[in-house]
């Protein structure tokens, strides 16, 4: 009985360290409609001082190669000053290059590879070899068929070449040819933008929303149109850099939250009130947050309920960027919103692309009519940028439509719960692998944590050499301790595609040893049977 107990409260203890390290929501369930469970598991102690210990012998070398570099020892390969213009202002600096040149240059391989078919959940990869250890590639002239392709944020699988939005994207090309030539405000405004404006309205469920040639540009030329002098702009830390360029562009006042931490944003907001603009401690002209639907580098998603209400009790503007969640999130697609079941009205500002789940490219705006006419008119990126070419905007229009089930079929539906299932079945593998693996239970960004800088050109030469398409990433896109691979799962993907991609990175993961995770998994009787005692418990 005494050891029956003992390991009861075990179970217990454990169990409530994973809620808390999960970021299962306690004071706030009442905002939610559904569990809301996100893992970040802690960096083992020892991986992280074998990291740290990496990057400093790596920058040892650095300085060596550097040393011989500057004395002809070895043939330096970077852009440099020519030896007339010594005394003028450096155009190369040289030390900000350090980074580049004697880390990223030993795993750049990785990265930039060619392809040569759509990119959907297998593609065509042009292999290529270097002679000089990464500074230049030359092409083999052999191509690398069938690589399963868990890199594209292809979500929804709409990135093909066949049918109905191919076909509708080709008779668009031929009706008004590949490009505008001429921006909205001259004559580049086709009935098939104002077409799409109306369907993403629709789609939102907002009064009226606007087209967006290229995605970035909604972001960090639109902000500035939003925000100015005397307004304060609060940002997730971990926001995409194009909301930081536009928050930086804007010159309004900008101060950060720790991510999706609604008591560093809510302290914010109260000293905002309370003390007003430095030195005149006049009230802010707006006060503006700016958060995203998925966070793309660590797979989590917005506290949208908490974040609405505390725009609420603030009297705050809510920017909210779905680039990656539009489509990806929601029984019917429409992102976040949808996912969380709150009222469209109650975000200020939907941005979002058409790069992701659409198969396209571009973004948009969505809101109430006084907002959206008012960017027609002041938007840089309206007045001076080249109109969406018409078969993007018809690749768009034919996507949206099969995901709302305009089209007369279930295909969207389909799309939707393959997605669904997919994020699931992948996430909860890896787990049971036991690898450290961050974000959202339903987002189908999945980040699995490689941390030291040599396992990140390992794992991606290794899965390339198994037909797997990867993305890894780094420094100074991460930071420094959490080198990490991500993958994206997509509605394209079949089981027998996600089960050949996770046996080569288990296998992978045995290579290099990635396996950090110290949970142990239960079996799924077991959590019932443990979820179960908790609330008898509790009760």
């Amino acid at each position: 009985m005494v050891v029956k107990a003992c390991l009861r409260y075990c179970i217990r203890v454990v169990y409530s360290v994973l809620c808390m390290q999960s970021h299962i929501v306690g004071h706030n369930a009442v905002l939610y409609n559904k569990p809301f469970v996100e893992s970040f598991e802690e960096t083992p102690l020892l991986v992280a001082v074998l990291t740290y210990m990496g990057y400093g012998i790596l920058t040892l070398f650095g300085y060596l190669r550097d040393f011989l570099r500057h004395w002809k020892i070895e043939k330096c390969r970077v852009a440099s000053e020519r030896d007339e213009q010594k005394d003028f202002v450096p155009l190369y600096q040289d030390f900000e290059n350090f980074y580049t040149r004697n880390l990223y240059m030993r795993i750049r391989d990785n990265w930039n590879r060619p392809i040569c078919s759509v990119p959907g959940a297998k593609m065509d990869v042009v292999e290529r070899v270097t002679h000089d250890y990464n500074w230049t590639f030359e092409h083999t002239g052999t191509v690398l068929k069938n690589v399963i392709n868990m890199g594209s944020y292809n979500y929804l699988g709409f990135a093909e070449n066949t049918g109905p939005c191919a076909d509708s994207a080709a008779e668009a090309t031929v009706k008004y040819g590949v490009g505008v030539s001429g921006t909205r405000h001259e004559i580049g405004n086709l009935d098939k933008h104002e077409e799409l404006e109306k369907l993403v309205a629709r789609f939102l469920g907002v009064e009226s929303s606007m087209a967006f040639g290229m995605g970035f540009a909604t972001n960090s030329m639109n902000i500035p149109s939003l925000a100015g002098k005397g307004c304060l702009t609060l940002s997730d830390e971990l926001n995409h850099a194009s909301l930081v360029l536009g928050a930086r562009l804007s010159g309004s006042t900008i101060r950060v939250f720790k991510h999706n931490n609604m008591q560093s944003l809510e302290k914010l907001l109260r000293d905002a009130i309370v003390h007003g603009q430095p030195r005149t401690h006049r009230p802010w002209k707006k006060i503006v947050i700016l958060v995203e639907g998925i966070y793309s580098m660590e797979g989590s998603i917005v506290r949208l309920p908490e974040v609405i209400a505390l725009k609420k009790k603030y009297k705050a503007y809510l920017y909210l960027d779905e680039a990656h969640s539009i489509g990806a999130l929601g029984p019917r697609g429409r992102g976040v919103v949808d996912y969380f079941g709150v009222d469209p009205h109650d975000v200020d500002i939907m941005m979002g692309t058409f790069t992701k789940s659409f198969g396209a490219s571009g973004g948009y705006i969505g809101g109430k009519k006084e907002l959206i006419d008012y960017l027609r008119t002041h938007s840089h990126s309206a007045i001076y940028a080249t109109s969406m070419s018409p078969p993007v905007a018809q690749q768009i229009i034919t996507s949206m439509k099969c995901i709302m089930g305009e089209d007369g079929t279930t295909l969207g539906q389909e799309r939707l719960r393959q997605l669904s299932e997919n994020t699931t079945y992948f996430r909860r593998r890896l787990h049971e692998m036991g690898f450290i693996i961050y974000g959202n239970e339903n987002s189908p960004v999945v980040p699995l944590m490689l941390y030291m800088p040599a396992k990140i050109g390992a794992f991606g030469r290794e899965m390339l050499k198994r037909n797997i398409g990867i993305v890894v990433v780094g420094f100074p896109a991460t930071p420094i301790i959490e080198s990490r691979a991500r993958f994206c799962v997509s509605a394209a993907h079949t089981k027998d595609m996600l089960d050949t991609a996770l046996n080569a990175i288990s296998e992978v993961g045995d290579l290099l040893q990635l396996k950090y995770s110290r949970r142990t998994r239960l079996s799924d009787d077991e959590e019932a049977d443990h979820l179960s005692y908790l609330v008898s418990y509790e009760d």
